[in-house]
């Protein structure tokens, strides 16, 4: 990530610190790219929107493309066998996320079509999220940011900084349950899930706190 931040990181940030914090790294640079990690539940997704929301109505007009877009398809999984799995590591395209955060940082003049994750599907969707020319901040967010094992190793170096959505696990088990029952699960399946692979996940997106440039707080 690039040393040269307008911004003095601190140990901790609020929603409310964070909108300046993002202000400050899109101000005379043509567009900032910034990665909110942390794992399962953290409400990352939901930060990132309320931010972006925040960021746009001061005149920084901002975008949030979620890795989440990167998922492979429920076919593949099932094919392979990994859908027990679906959301470690290994049932992402990395190097495609990669990829597409290096041409939003680079192709500037031109939009940039995103794929987007649609629960009520349990797949992706191609070409979902447009990154318009004008676009001066991207926000993107997911659980592995700060895996140091190639090709997620590649994102750092991509993105202005990364923060890590620090939300206490109590809190983000009730959340990923309430999720999951959202979208069709019963309780037994969601808590299932929630303190089985997904909490497998949250050990592994743990280990990578220490890497993050912030903490952020989410409520």
């Amino acid at each position: 990530m690039p040393q040269s931040l307008p911004v003095t990181w601190v140990q901790r940030l609020t929603l409310a610190d964070a909108v300046p914090a993002l202000l400050a790294l899109a101000a005379g640079r043509d567009r900032a790219i910034v990665g909110i990690t942390g794992p399962p539940g953290a409400g990352k997704s939901t930060a990132a929107a309320a931010l972006a929301a925040a960021c746009a109505v001061r005149g920084v007009p901002t975008v949030v493309v979620p890795m989440d877009g990167f998922h492979l398809s429920q076919s593949v999984l099932d094919t392979r066998g990994w859908a027990p799995v679906k959301g470690a590591p290994h049932t992402f395209d990395a190097a495609g996320y990669a990829a597409l955060l290096a041409r939003i940082r680079i192709e500037r003049g031109q939009s940039v079509w995103a794929p987007n994750f649609e629960r009520a599907l349990e797949d992706p969707v191609a070409g979902s999220i447009e990154v318009p020319p004008g676009t001066r901040l991207v926000l993107t967010e997911g659980n592995y940011l700060l895996l140091p094992t190639d090709p997620w190793s590649r994102l750092p170096g991509l993105l202005d900084a990364i923060w890590y959505a620090d939300t206490p696990d109590a809190r983000r088990h009730d959340w990923l349950v309430a999720r999951r029952v959202q979208f069709g699960d019963s309780v037994q399946e969601a808590t299932g899930r929630a303190l089985g692979s997904d909490e497998r996940n949250a050990e592994l997106v743990r280990s990578t706190r220490d890497r993050a440039d912030a903490l952020l707080q989410v409520e």
